[in-house]
């Protein structure tokens, strides 16, 4: 078993900056690779993100591409995403995960979640 947690979200206005953190404990965290989803009011969850077991890749959903940076420390078992230049419809519940399969982008390929932390963008 791998248990995530989220940390990080909050409230900030358009245009402001957030890091969200996915602190990994029970297995070996770079066994795995890690991904982002983010989950709307009324909408289904979506990818945001995803990087590889090693952290040298990094692949990203068109709409927050050259705004967010997903990094990961092994040494810490956490991973990070970076989000600048927010805007109101990045407000969601962001979700790590982890998947013993490499970077993948569909909910039902990750094994692992976290509960979720809130981001709030104003306008």
């Amino acid at each position: 078993q791998v248990q995530l947690v989220e940390s990080g979200g909050g409230l900030v206005q358009a245009g402001g900056s957030l890091r969200l953190s996915c602190a990994a404990s029970g297995r070996t965290f770079s066994d795995y690779a890690m991904g982002w989803f983010r989950q709307a009011p009324g909408k289904e969850r979506e990818f945001v993100g995803t990087i590889s077991r090693s952290g040298a890749y990094t692949y990203y959903a068109d709409s927050v591409r050259g705004r967010f940076t997903i990094s990961r420390d092994n040494a810490k078992n956490t991973m990070y995403l970076q989000m600048n230049s927010l805007k109101p419809e990045d407000t969601a519940v962001y979700y790590c995960a982890a998947t013993s399969m490499g970077t993948r982008l569909t909910i039902r390929e990750y094994d692992y979640w976290g509960q979720g932390t809130q981001v709030t963008v104003s306008s």
